[in-house]
């Protein structure tokens, strides 16, 4: 049972959606961290459950994390919960009297939801369990169209939807706080958006990503791998000014073929800033440039707070960087010898530990201290460990996030801050220590990823032949 105490120290339920369940913890994390507050659970936290109860906060903290939250659904203030219905009253009759007063007085409306995770109740039991709670003290009148308090029972019937209890494992009852930003996902969906690509990530991740950065008011964010500008699309919601880069010159110029289906070719107003206007945060829109990610084109020093990105992987877009395979072996011609309009430098591969290797070493030497690098790691599942995740002396891992894309492959949402500027040692830490040594099995995902695909059209190719002979 919960300790109860005055209103300075009550606990909260966290509603959660279940999808995208692994980015849960880090999202509220960091968004608890952007208050200056810890992650506190209660007993008995179970990461996978759609209910965490919460300690250590004020309502005003609880309020900041669900104005941004896309992965929690919704906030309670709790007023009591139980295995049972019996423990649940025993629960709810020793809550503080004067932390429910002010909600149940004569001149006020209410009404109560019932919500069940994983069991679909009839009409007729919402209202039986409803009556349930006459024992509280409600003084006030319904009033289910706009009532000035929404109190909530919400039962947890488990996460297998194959095993479903007769009674619920556990029940919650508590003041309705806030609602989370789950809304942003069908507003932003890409299937709306202006302009979109190949690779345009979706709404939901975009927000998770910017969340995961801590991106807000004022931040300067930045993207190396802008495609068609989705990520700056979130960042810009929470009020930061954004930036890219791309080495797609059609991207970045909104030409070339449509993505979209029936449409042959973009459209003359199809571009990142046109996303950004849709969304009303063209002000919030520096530029984006085209530009290699793997050449300093940056002046020294601390530029961004926060660099969120997803870096190509070699499937749907490919991975190039200006050069050539002569470049590499000869020494490289003048800066001079690339200069003119119509020039089209020649390009060559860019190995994903090359990008990665980038890609950090930039972050810790432009980031702000205790600023993110947010970006997405491919991975071949039958071969992933720890070591495989790119480290860096400056930067310390905050978390690591997998979506599953196939049996044997998926991509891992990477979240590192900034701790310390670069030293001139930090250039040499790969030949000390192990763990910041490049890992060169990145450079064959795309083999092993259509590799797969392969090996699954084969079977299949072979299921289908035993079926025409007989089964033999």
């Amino acid at each position: 049972m919960a300790i109860h105490c005055s209103r300075t120290c009550l606990q909260y339920l966290i509603h959660l959606a279940h999808d995208n369940v692994d980015f849960r913890l880090p999202e509220i994390m960091a968004l608890l961290s952007l208050r200056g507050k810890q992650f506190d659970p209660g007993e008995n936290f179970e990461e996978k459950s759609p209910f965490w109860r919460l300690n250590g906060l004020s309502e005003e903290d609880v309020k900041s994390i669900m104005a941004r939250t896309v992965c929690a659904k919704s906030a309670f203030e709790l007023w009591g919960h139980g295995r049972t219905h019996s423990e649940l009253r025993t629960s709810l009759l020793k809550y503080p009297t004067e932390n429910m007063s002010p909600f149940l007085q004569k001149d006020s409306t209410y009404k109560i939801n019932v919500y069940t995770f994983n069991k679909t109740l009839e009409f007729e039991d919402r209202i039986k369990k409803i009556d349930e709670l006459e024992y509280l003290p409600f003084k006030g009148r319904v009033n289910l169209k706009n009532p000035k308090h929404t109190f909530s029972l919400l039962e947890d019937y488990g996460m297998d939807p194959n095993n479903i209890p007769e009674t619920p494992l556990y029940i919650y009852f508590g003041r309705w706080i806030s609602d989370g930003q789950r809304e942003l996902i069908r507003s932003h969906s890409v299937k709306n958006r202006h302009f979109i690509g190949n690779t345009s990530m979706d709404a939901g991740l975009s927000f998770i990503m910017a969340n995961h950065a801590r991106v807000k008011a004022h931040d300067l964010v930045y993207d190396p791998f802008v495609g068609t500008g989705s990520l700056l699309v979130a960042c810009s919601h929470f009020g930061a000014y954004v930036c890219g880069m791309d080495i797609d010159y059609n991207t970045i110029h909104g030409m070339g073929k449509a993505s979209r289906k029936n449409q042959k070719w973009r459209g003359p107003d199809e571009n990142i800033r046109a996303n950004l206007r849709q969304y009303g945060s063209e002000k919030l829109y520096v530029d984006v440039l085209v530009s290699d990610a793997s050449k300093a084109v940056w002046r020294d020093g601390v530029l961004f707070d926060a660099i969120v990105t997803d870096p190509p992987y070699g499937i749907r877009e490919s991975t190039r960087r200006t050069g050539s395979q002569k470049d590499s072996v000869n020494s490289v011609k003048p800066f001079e010898d690339y200069v003119g309009d119509s020039h089209v430098p020649v390009s060559m591969a860019y190995h994903l530990s090359d990008i990665f290797t980038d890609l950090l070493n930039f972050s810790a030497h432009h980031l702000v201290i205790g600023g993110r690098l947010v970006y997405w790691l491919p991975i071949y599942r039958p071969e992933y460990c720890e070591e495989m995740v790119p480290l860096h002396p400056c930067l310390r891992l905050v978390s690591n996030c997998e979506q599953t894309l196939s049996s044997h492959t998926s991509r891992r949402l990477i979240t590192m801050e900034k701790i310390k500027e670069p030293e001139e040692t930090d250039a040499l830490a790969h030949l000390s220590d192990p763990h910041f040594s490049v890992y060169q099995g990145h450079n064959a995902f795309r083999e092993k990823y259509f590799s797969g695909i392969s090996k699954r059209m084969l079977t299949g190719k072979e299921e289908t032949n035993k079926i025409a002979n007989g089964g033999e």
